[in-house]
């Protein structure tokens, strides 16, 4: 390519990061199976760049080089599991007696790390409606360290402002970490719009296929990226080489399939709404969506998540999940498999029902994750089990 023209995002998420093996000349990034690295000589220490696999292997390498090359910023970091990556990133910037403002609305697993793990260590969390970044700025206190969002948020997809909020962190000094997990950045880059860190489970849509369990980081600047490797180290609790290399596949065909199953997404998401047993549905796409303005504006796509309520509360909201057959009940996002989650037994079942309820989580949420299955197909599915009710 010229110098002057950077790669479009389709042939960076198939070429970046990865060259021809220079012994065989095969194609894909060769799985460096390896603990320890054989030095030339005490003098030449890690001058290959890698000594032990806890700190550094060529195969995650080549994977967040092109995490890099796809979200921009200083550089990536991968982890064994998105929550991985979110402790990890939470422990760089957080010590005892900091205070950490996060999204009422967040995964599960990130509300627990948080109330059930971290506050023993005298770190004070503040669940604060991000959707309005005034709501932020008021939530500030002096011992204030991380500003923690996630959007479009799991599972209500309730949206922040990146942007909006990014100004409100750099104005006081405090990083801004970002949860990208829904969207990608082929749809959301969120340090282009201001924010510090940008976080993903990869085992959702960078990986697509049920195959691994990942999670990545990729930082605004060097320091930031250091000072979460260093926990990373630490904590030993980087990516497997094999899960790389899955990875490494998984995001070449990322845009492809998240258009088409955005496009999935629609069509049901507009079918539900015509449904006589539906109580409400939410997709940023529909113009029903209280925030749709903000997902235009701030995404260039819409992704694959949407929820629905159904009439005759939770009883029938399981009759109905336990009667579908094509959308597979499953605590996961992000496959190429269309799934079906219950969050309030599932992926929040840790998390209070007050706060549930406050944060908008009823008992009869019904998430889905739309795959690339024939649309139709799909929608014929939820007919049968809604008409059953």
């Amino acid at each position: 390519m010229s110098d002057d023209k950077q790669p479009d995002f389709k042939t960076r998420e198939v070429h970046a990061g990865v060259r021809p093996d220079p012994v065989t000349g095969a194609i894909l990034t060769p799985i460096y199976q390896s603990t320890t690295y054989v030095q030339e000589s005490v003098e030449q220490y890690m001058e290959k760049g890698y000594s032990y696999s806890r700190s550094g292997n060529p195969t995650v390498t080549a994977l967040e080089d092109r995490i890099t090359a796809l979200e921009g910023g200083a550089g990536s970091a991968c982890f064994a599991t998105g929550m991985s990556a979110t402790s990890a990133t939470m422990m760089a910037f957080l010590n005892a007696g900091d205070h950490c403002i996060l999204s009422d609305v967040v995964y599960g697993g990130t509300h627990r790390i948080s109330t059930k793990v971290l506050s023993r260590f005298g770190v004070e969390f503040s669940f604060v409606d991000t959707s309005d970044a005034s709501n932020i700025k008021e939530a500030i206190k002096s011992n204030t360290k991380l500003i923690f969002t996630e959007t479009p948020a799991n599972p209500t997809l309730k949206l922040t402002d990146i942007a909006a909020v990014s100004e409100v962190a750099r104005a006081h000094g405090i990083p801004h970490v970002v949860d990208n997990t829904f969207l990608t950045p082929y749809f959301q880059r969120p340090l282009e719009l201001g924010a510090n860190v940008t976080l993903h489970s990869t085992t959702k849509f960078m990986e697509g296929h049920n195959v691994t369990v990942g999670g990545s980081i990729s930082a605004d600047n060097q320091e930031h990226l250091d000072a979460i490797k260093f926990v990373r180290n630490c904590l030993g609790n980087n990516m497997s080489p094999m899960v790389a290399f899955y990875t490494l596949q998984g995001i070449k065909t990322m845009s492809t399939r998240l258009e088409a199953q955005s496009a999935n997404a629609r069509k049901v998401a507009e079918f539900l709404e015509t449904h006589s047993m539906v109580e409400r549905v939410a997709y940023p796409g529909l113009d029903s969506f209280p925030q749709k303005e903000l997902a235009d504006r701030q995404a260039s796509g819409h992704g694959s998540m949407l929820w629905f309520e159904v009439k005759g509360g939770v009883e029938s909201g399981k009759k109905l999940m336990n009667t579908l057959e094509l959308w597979s009940l499953a605590e996961n996002l992000g496959s190429v498999e269309s799934l079906v989650t219950h969050s309030v037994t599932m992926t929040h079942a840790d998390m209070p029902r007050e706060e549930r309820m406050a944060a908008g989580i009823t008992d009869g949420l019904v998430r889905l994750s739309a795959g690339l299955e024939s649309a139709d197909d799909l929608i014929i599915d939820l007919k049968q089990a809604l008409d059953a009710l």
